[in-house]
């Protein structure tokens, strides 16, 4: 079985050393044998996360990519501003692999946390920016402590 990565993180980043720190720890994972990589669509560390794959896919080329919606309108094309040709010109994970889990019949407010839950169910590994002395109800808190009581190696790059 190949050996697969999550990421997991607060919607805002404030750290602006993040983005080495992460390189280097998604670097590590692929020293270590990982090979697929998957994060969401809804904060700052999932877009550093996804940015940070794309960069090491040019240098690893057989890295996996892949990217979970919770909401089929997040694929959506945009359609070119020249509307005489109505091209399709924009599709944000056009280069990687999209998933969505069954979480239809979840509610909305709840689609964020199940799509977390199932992912980390996936992983061997949990890249994270989270902080464990957070105050505030935090559904990146909530799929860390998941993820501990899983047992997944967890890497947390939170300083």
């Amino acid at each position: 079985m190949e050996k697969k990565t999550a990421f997991i993180g607060h919607r805002h980043i404030f750290d602006r050393n993040l983005r080495e720190r992460l390189y280097n720890a998604v670097e590590q994972e692929i020293e270590n044998g990982c090979q697929c990589f998957t994060m969401g669509t809804h904060g700052d560390f999932d877009k550093e996360a996804l940015s940070v794959c794309r960069e090491l896919r040019q240098k690893y080329k057989d890295i996996k990519i892949e990217v979970v919606i919770t909401s089929f309108a997040q694929i959506k094309p945009i359609v070119d501003h020249d509307e005489i040709f109505g091209d399709e010109v924009y599709k944000p994970y056009e280069d990687v692999e999209t998933t969505m889990y069954e979480i239809e019949e979840t509610h909305f407010k709840k689609k964020i946390t199940e799509s977390n839950k199932q992912m980390i169910d996936t992983c061997d590994t949990l890249i994270c920016y989270v902080d464990e002395n957070y105050k505030y109800a935090s559904g990146a808190l909530t799929a860390y402590k998941y993820a501990k009581k899983k047992g997944l190696r967890i890497v947390n790059l939170n300083s």
